[in-house]
């Protein structure tokens, strides 16, 4: 089997049931929509934010709208290269990646030859393929814009060789990883930190529940009622088998305060209070998952750390931590 790093850390809690905050002041209002674009998905336009970090207008029919999306280009842009596309957390911002504002990413791959592609806006609604329009956080067809309209646009665009992998925090680690086993083949490695990745009835049904509750969302509009398959049909744990032959890294902390957890780094006392019991939740998905794929005898780099609260500085080093295994599954 593959490298499995365990460290040792604290006893497992339950997945979390609540984020740190309800959604923004004065409740989310979701993009304006468009009745009038066009069949297939086409890039709008292209901003340029610095010579090698763009926004990225695309006309997405599946949502309904034309969706913003930043990439960033290697410095040395001379041969086609693999894609990356990093996921953010609950509080996605509408405009912006956290991985930019708070994960380092500009400076961390400006050595590195990928595109890496980062999704903006999407609060709560993990990546995914909504079954209805919902009033407060409107149309979220994610999955299909992610992994059928944009690869091909960003391929053509920006001289992608066809090489991608996926990585997520939170939200976006469990997005990852579901979107991983519902298109095998797809991404060559998957990159999770703190998400929890189980969608079946109880606890695991219950976080993802309360995470589109936070911002106001419907679940039932998402996966139908509890007993409807959806919620089993986008279930990890019970499709797990489907990550065979995709290089994994998977990471949480254990919610006990750590390096980071200091004034001027964190927002401190919310780190401890709720960073601390949602990451020791985290902590508990990344054991049972990582326990799963040793049943299955599916490799993966698995880093399970003493401490560490549910916060960007411990993403941050953990960026830097995934990028071998990311790396060498995309030939990079």
């Amino acid at each position: 089997m593959g490298l499995v790093i365990l460290a040792t850390g604290a006893a497992a809690a339950e997945p979390p049931t609540s984020g740190p905050e309800l959604g923004p002041p004065g409740g989310y209002q979701a993009p304006a929509e468009n009745t009038g674009l066009p069949a297939r998905p086409v890039i709008d336009r292209i901003e340029p934010i610095t010579d090698r970090w763009l926004r990225v207008f695309v006309r997405s029919p599946a949502m309904n709208r034309v969706v913003q999306v930043q990439v960033l280009l290697p410095v040395d842009r001379s041969r086609p290269r693999p894609a990356l596309y990093l996921l953010d957390g609950r509080g996605a911002p509408e405009s912006a990646s956290s991985w930019t504002e708070h994960g380092h990413a500009v400076d961390f791959f400006a050595d590195k030859n990928v595109n890496v592609v980062l999704t903006t806006g999407g609060p709560a609604n993990l990546y995914t393929d909504w079954q209805h329009r919902d009033p407060v956080l409107g149309t979220n067809k994610w999955e299909t814009f992610l992994t059928r309209e944009l690869p091909p646009l960003i391929d053509a665009r920006f001289e992608g060789n066809g090489r991608n992998a996926i990585e997520g925090v939170s939200m976006g680690g469990e997005a990852a990883m579901m979107l991983t086993v519902r298109n095998p083949g797809l991404y060559r490695a998957v990159v999770a930190h703190s998400g929890c990745y189980t969608l079946a009835s109880g606890a695991g049904q219950a976080q993802a529940r309360a995470i589109v509750k936070t911002y106001g969302g419907d679940p039932d509009n998402m996966f139908g009622p509890p007993n409807d398959p959806d919620w089993l049909a986008h279930d990890v744990m019970t499709h797990a088998a489907a990550l065979r032959g995709t290089a994994i890294y998977l990471s949480s902390g254990s919610g006990v305060p750590g390096e980071h957890d200091v004034p001027g780094q964190v927002d401190l006392p919310d780190a401890i209070t709720v960073g601390g019991p949602l990451e020791a939740g985290a902590y508990a998905c990344a054991v049972a998952l990582a326990d799963r794929l040793t049943r299955l005898e599916i490799p993966a780099t698995v880093n399970l750390r003493p401490t560490g609260t549910h916060s960007w500085p411990y993403w941050a080093d953990e960026l830097a931590r995934s990028w071998p295994t990311i790396a060498h599954a995309v030939g990079n």
